[in-house]
């Protein structure tokens, strides 16, 4: 049946045909018309037979590339590893800590992918050491620009920079992925902020610079290429980008149109299907100098086609310039350059997306002008000033390495900013999980600390409980952005735990009198652990101590040992039917709570709310008699009680006997008894700790044959993530308590188990572990075959975490508003620690000394060559002067630790 004038009725939705006057439709139109069918047939390309048979004809494969002849120049690895540290066959540091480079010969390939994440708070990418990666914008997940991998195995590359000798047909690029110049060697340096690729073949010196700007939507590629050869050459150089536009290119691929804006020569690229960014135009710029291109991926790479032999390059017909609809959609701009002997020349290729057509175009014609060394520079000298503030200079060279650059720049432009990696793309908040990384961040960007204790607070319905997650939202627009709510237990206390740190830490009270508003949504029908929805900002505003409070009010409901209640999880998701039913408890939330309600009465008595301070001072007591009665085994301290009162984490459980966060969070609280809390830690180091295995594990043992339900958990095979494996996360607060307790030397050698750089100090080191050597992973494996292998890395709580345990736990380096708290707890091996300080325009160069080989407790302490007075917490002023202040800690007469962390 066909209508040119349709009737809009169920019975006509199905099985019609539509004709439509091209006439009447826009342009635009049209184009959506294209990139959703199917099938494109056109009156003037023969009939519908010969259309078909078209179809089914197979095209003829692509020619095979040349084989790569010998290089002009065989370039060596020798020079490029003999001063990197801690080198392990394929890697090690350079610039004192600030890059990992990863030079690979031969034959050789990274174990697992080596990424880099580089982003700022709205934009990034990640890159390989081999090349690869993917681009997005706004959100890691629904928006991504080119595709997101997660392939631990291929890894493959969803954007390529080829380089092709338009004499010899020869075609390579700067990085090992997609075509790998045998004989050769590879070289990638990761930096905070950008990541480099050097190679050398075929009398071609390639170096690619790829960074993104602090404040734009853009993916800069410096490819410098300089001729080594003795003779002229011509190149052309093709930038290849396969579009996404959004969470999945095999759902987003045929609505994605593609066009040549003829303002700027760049290509565009916008999904009008995507409800969230179709309004978005994504684009691709090789700086202006494009003089081909198409927008067709099966012309390029041709029908079986595969990246290291695209067709388009195989052959010499040139790009046939086809942009639009309907296409296998994908970015292909080329560029050719000339070059004699020793000459040298950069190809710039911008990768980006704007708010519209006119963003796109203004943002294109400001980089194409601006000096892209000085943008360069700027991305540099941020991390330097974030990174910065305190330098670290200990016995341990892997523990400064790590420390000084490293964890924090995981922290920050990984789990704050892009929040993805390799093994999650997730672009979606965490209420505990930002909260606590905001934690680690207090001290070097306390703006961003504050920022975000509203923004969690802004996902807290009326009634207390939080979003568990949420997709970002545009709260400008009075939209809430879609999540999770649950029965978790432990997410909202993480709101005032954090919120206290942070006003501790900056003495910035001010942010408790912050208006937040609330959020409405439908609550948990009874049965229900979770519902995923859009709920809507509510009229009602609160001040954040507020949101605070009734967060911690929801959370004194207690079970019949007089602890907290578990609901659907704590802070193990995992364990998320122990108290499904409602009366399952938890040990763990028990110390967690004690130490959340004590830090926040304060600020209720400041506050002038006594009623509060009351409440919570006498239930937190409560709460403390009842771990010591109810929780402790008589070894260590139990994990919990199932729904049932079967005790978790017990001696006379088969599996899980003992688990390490219930024994770390005794110390970290305060509040157990000091004789237990130390045989509870002994239990760990027992129990937990294998140290001919280098490894510390969550519990043990696994889950795997026992009739107890735990939750999901039980799903991970036995000594993977968090089912008795090594969860990074939960080992970092064992060395805080080992460093509370005073004993240094256990926490040092925790510490330095953790340490990636010392997972990975051998070729065979480096192929047990498998992941980065520079970044913290989340878990390691437990149980052969797999023992001592990484997990996920980049995106883990564990690196800020990791951060604190060095510098707080071990260290002892604390700010207090205007003071500046030094409690070291250190190995006591070592003869000194130097930490250099920047307190806004002052600088601080401290000086430990520990003449006496203790651990702690500090027997004199001097100020500018002054002395001051001895106290268990040497308390330093802090000035904003601009000058230099010296500060001299003489260890001896070991004290016990305080419990503040």
């Amino acid at each position: 049946m066909s209508q040119s004038h349709p009737q809009i009725a169920a019975d006509n939705a199905r099985g019609s045909v539509f004709l439509l006057r091209t006439d009447l439709i826009s342009e635009q139109t049209r184009a959506r018309l294209s990139s959703v069918a199917r099938v494109v047939l056109a009156g003037q390309r023969g009939s519908l037979a010969d259309q078909l048979d078209r179809l089914r004809t197979p095209t003829a494969p692509a020619t095979p590339r040349p084989r790569s002849s010998p290089p002009l120049q065989a370039a060596t690895a020798a020079s490029a590893t003999e001063d990197l540290e801690f080198f392990n066959g394929l890697g090690g540091f350079s610039g004192g800590g600030r890059e990992y480079v990863t030079v690979l010969g031969p034959g050789q390939a990274t174990p697992a992918p080596w990424i880099n994440v580089v982003a700022n708070p709205r934009f990034g990418f990640q890159v390989a050491a081999e090349g690869g990666g993917f681009t997005w914008a706004l959100n890691s997940r629904e928006n991504q620009l080119t595709p997101w991998a997660n392939d631990p195995v291929t890894d493959r590359p969803g954007e390529v920079l080829y380089l092709r000798d338009e004499q010899s047909g020869e075609l390579w690029g700067p990085t090992a992925l997609p075509i790998r110049d045998h004989g050769t060697h590879y070289s990638a340096r990761h930096g905070q902020g950008y990541s480099r690729f050097e190679h050398s073949a075929h009398g071609i010196d390639l170096d690619l610079l790829v960074y993104v700007p602090m404040g734009d939507p853009i993916k800069i590629s410096r490819l410098k290429i300089r001729n080594t050869s003795q003779r002229v050459r011509r190149l052309s150089v093709t930038a290849y980008v396969e579009w996404v536009l959004g969470s999945s290119r095999a759902a987003a691929a045929p609505f994605i149109v593609t066009a040549v804006d003829p303002d700027t020569g760049a290509m565009f690229a916008h999904n009008p299907w995507n409800h969230v960014f179709g309004s978005r135009v994504a684009f691709a710029d090789l700086a202006g100098c494009q003089t081909d291109w198409t927008a067709d991926r099966r012309e390029f790479l041709g029908r079986h086609g595969a990246l290291d032999r695209p067709a388009a390059l195989t052959g010499r017909a040139p790009l046939s310039q086809r942009v639009g609809a309907g296409l296998d959609p994908c970015c292909a701009l080329q560029t050719f350059v000339e070059l004699v002997a020793d000459e040298a020349v950069e190809v710039v290729f911008f990768l980006g997306q704007a708010a519209s057509a006119t963003d796109a175009q203004s943002l294109l014609s400001r980089y194409r002008s601006v000096d892209l060394d000085a943008v360069f520079h700027s991305v540099v000298q941020y991390w330097d000033d974030v990174l910065g503030v305190v330098q670290v200079k200990t016995p341990d060279r892997s523990l400064d390495v790590i420390l000084n650059r490293w964890m924090l720049y995981q922290t920050l432009v990984c789990r704050m900013w892009a929040r993805s990696a390799l093994y999650q793309a997730s672009g979606a908040y965490g209420f505990r999980d930002q909260l606590q990384d905001g934690m680690a961040l207090a001290l070097s960007r306390p703006d961003l600390t504050r920022e975000h204790l509203l923004r969690a607070a802004r996902r807290q319905f009326i009634e207390g409980d939080v979003q568990h997650w949420w997709l970002p939202s545009n709260e400008d627009e009075g939209l809430a952005g879609s999540g999770v709510r649950t029965r978790i237990a432990d997410d909202r206390v993480w709101l005032a735990y954090a919120t206290a740190h942070y006003v501790e830490a900056t003495g910035d009270l001010a942010v408790l009198d912050e208006s937040v508003p609330f959020l409405e949504g439908q609550a948990l029908q009874p049965g229900e652990q979770d519902a995923f929805f859009q709920p809507v900002i509510s009229d009602e505003t609160a001040s954040l101590f507020e949101h605070c409070a009734r967060a911690l009010e929801q959370s004194l409901s207690v079970g019949e040992h007089g602890l907290p209640l578990i609901g659907t999880g704590d802070w193990n998701d995992g364990m998320n039917r122990v108290g499904e039913l409602g009366r399952g408890e938890s040990v763990w939330l028990g110390w967690f709570l004690h130490a959340t309600l004590v830090a926040f009465a304060s600020l209720a008595r400041a506050r002038d709310q006594h009623t509060r301070e009351a409440r919570w001072l006498t239930h937190a007591a409560t709460l403390r008699n009842s771990l010591e009665q109810e929780a402790w085994d008589g070894e260590w301290y139990r994990r919990g009680y199932f729904d049932d009162g079967t005790p978790l984490g017990s001696a006379t459980n088969t599996e899980c006997r003992i688990d390490s966060i219930a024994q770390s969070w005794s110390v970290i609280s305060g509040a157990a008894d000091p004789i237990r809390a130390a045989r509870a830690m002994s239990a760990v180091d027992t129990h937990l700790i294998r140290r001919d295995e280098g490894l510390a594990l969550l519990f043990t043992p696994p889950f795997d044959r026992t009739t107890a339900d735990p939750g999901y958990i039980k799903g991970y095979p036995p000594g993977i993530r968090e089912n008795g494996g090594q969860y990074t996360h939960a080992a970092t607060w064992s060395v805080i308590a080992y460093a509370l307790l005073g004993q240094g030397n256990n926490a040092w050698e925790l510490f330095s188990l953790l340490n990636p750089i010392n997972r990975t100090s051998t070729r065979a080191d480096v192929h047990r572990y498998k992941v980065e050597p520079y970044v913290v992973a989340a878990d390691v494996y437990s149980v052969a075959p797999h023992v001592g292998r990484g997990g996920w890395t980049w995106y883990t709580g564990s690196a800020g975490w990791m951060y604190r345990a060095g510098l707080e736990g071990i260290l002892g380096f604390r700010v207090r508003g205007t003071s500046l708290l030094l409690t070291p707890c250190i190995p006591e091996s070592w003869p000194r620690v130097e930490i250099v300080f920047k307190y806004r325009s002052s600088r601080y160069e401290i000086l430990i000394d520990n003449p006496s080989g203790v651990s702690c407790g500090v027997a004199h302490a001097e100020l500018d060559r002054g002395a001051l007075p001895p106290d268990l917490q040497t308390r330093i002023p802090l000035v904003d002067d601009g000058s230099i202040h010296s500060v001299r800690l003489i260890l001896g007469d070991p004290a016990r630790r305080t419990t503040e962390i």
